[in-house]
């Protein structure tokens, strides 16, 4: 038994941080879904979806304040204080960006939503899911491989994101002649894509908690 497994089998068994990251990811879902959906529908019927989302921010905001109020509280946690930090920060940042998106397309009323919107409103959502596939994994990190490879799909979902995003923004500029339409999809798009990389920092926390216990 090394010497974090040993600490680990001294560690009581944890009963409110994991529940709290297991609720954030399962609430990034929902956002990311519902930013999805959105994106599928005609411009009138979007907002009860995006009034969805404005909630679910900030229920994400509240899970990660008391998050922070539990490591000020508690002395012993499952595992070190700066990676729960980071992690329920970075999934934050992630929903922070996603929110971000939706409500860029509210404020701009864009109507038409082009098949690069949809495609990184869909690789976001499965960047979530395995966001949320890989922290149910915390509470037995034994399993460290399922942990490696929810990060690893991220990581490449990250890739195909950042390929979209070139692509969208070329045809944008080479294609658009509205100067107003070049800048509001490009707002949108980019911030999108960002919400992807924040995804892949919250696979780089898991990685590094998942190698210090392995």
């Amino acid at each position: 038994m090394n010497i974090n497994n040993f600490f680990q089998f001294l560690v009581p068994k944890d009963k409110k941080f994991f529940p709290l990251f297991e609720e954030a990811s399962s609430n990034l879902i929902e956002i990311a879904t519902n930013l999805h959906e959105a994106v599928n529908l005609p411009l009138k019927e979007r907002e009860v979806l995006f009034q969805k989302i404005d909630v679910l921010e900030q229920k994400g905001e509240d899970i990660t304040r008391q998050t922070n109020l539990e490591l000020s509280r508690n002395f012993i946690t499952p595992f070190d204080r700066e990676d729960i930090y980071s992690l329920i920060s970075s999934i934050d940042n992630v929903a922070g960006n996603l929110h971000g998106a939706a409500s860029r397309m509210r404020l701009y009323q864009v109507d038409k939503i082009t098949k690069s919107i949809r495609k990184l409103t869909e690789i976001n959502l499965e960047a979530c899911q395995n966001i949320d596939v890989a922290v149910r994994e915390l509470r037995d990190l034994k399993k460290m491989k399922n942990i490696t490879d929810a990060c690893l799909r991220i990581n490449k979902l990250e890739n195909k994101s950042d390929n979209v995003y070139d692509k969208a923004v070329l045809d944008l500029f080479e294609n658009e002649t509205d100067a107003k339409n070049i800048i509001k999809y490009k707002e949108v798009l980019s911030v999108l894509e960002t919400a992807t990389d924040k995804c892949k920092s919250v696979a780089s926390v898991l990685e590094s908690i998942s190698v210090k216990h392995s």
